[in-house]
């Protein structure tokens, strides 16, 4: 019987979209090589023609698994969840609590972090890339803090770590990279300092990635 080929997954140690699928790998106990796309190293690398041919977008992450290439996070975090369920499931059985994991997590993942990414800070100019992001930041954690008022326990939805989770603490570090005050949001600061002490976000923190630069290493 041959054995199945270790995933690959395609990640950039800063990219928020990469962290959320890291996190997700970590909690479900899946090994895999990481192989870095610098996404501005050389113009950036994940606008080579190799690399395309795995994402035609130009983003990352894309993981190899199962023989096949996916992208675009959620979609490989929901792959992830209904092929290996177990020992950690991050969208709850509950058809309402599951709804709900999937709004926020869209509200992040669509709303939110696009917004502020590199190819668009790009187009905004440096001298207004700053308040551009915060205040995109700070619009989206405003309905987002209104949210999980509503939905959250312990973690974002009820008392168990879900894929809105995996969105949100790669977003707050965002916010905390481009300085925006986290006061004004409660519950959105508790959840994150909870999901920090788990294991699995700090092993597949942006820190303590292959491809982190030495003065960004934990």
């Amino acid at each position: 019987m041959a054995v199945p080929e270790k995933p690959v997954l395609y990640s950039y140690f800063r990219s928020s979209c990469s962290w959320r699928v890291r996190i997700a790998l970590a909690l479900k106990g899946i090994d895999y090589d990481t192989l870095p796309i610098s996404l501005i190293k050389d113009g950036g690398q994940q606008f080579t023609k190799e690399f395309k041919t795995l994402n035609p977008m130009s983003q990352v992450p894309a993981l190899k698994i199962d023989g096949i290439i996916l992208t675009q996070s959620l979609a490989i975090i929901e792959y992830l969840e209904e092929t290996r369920p177990t020992p950690v499931r991050l969208l709850p059985q509950d058809p309402k609590k599951r709804a709900h994991v999937r709004m926020i997590s869209d509200l992040i993942a669509s709303g939110i972090q696009p917004l502020q990414n590199l190819s668009v800070l790009k187009k905004v100019g440096q001298e207004t890339q700053l308040a551009w992001a915060q205040a995109v930041i700070n619009s989206g954690f405003g309905a987002l803090e209104h949210v999980l008022q509503s939905t959250a326990g312990k973690y974002c939805v009820g008392n168990e770590i879900s894929m809105a989770d995996l969105c949100l603490v790669p977003q707050v570090a965002n916010a905390e990279r481009f300085k925006v005050d986290l006061s004004s949001y409660p519950t959105i600061n508790r959840i994150n300092k909870t999901l920090l002490t788990m294991e699995a976000f700090q092993v597949s923190h942006p820190s303590r990635q292959p491809d982190t630069p030495p003065e960004f290493q934990a």
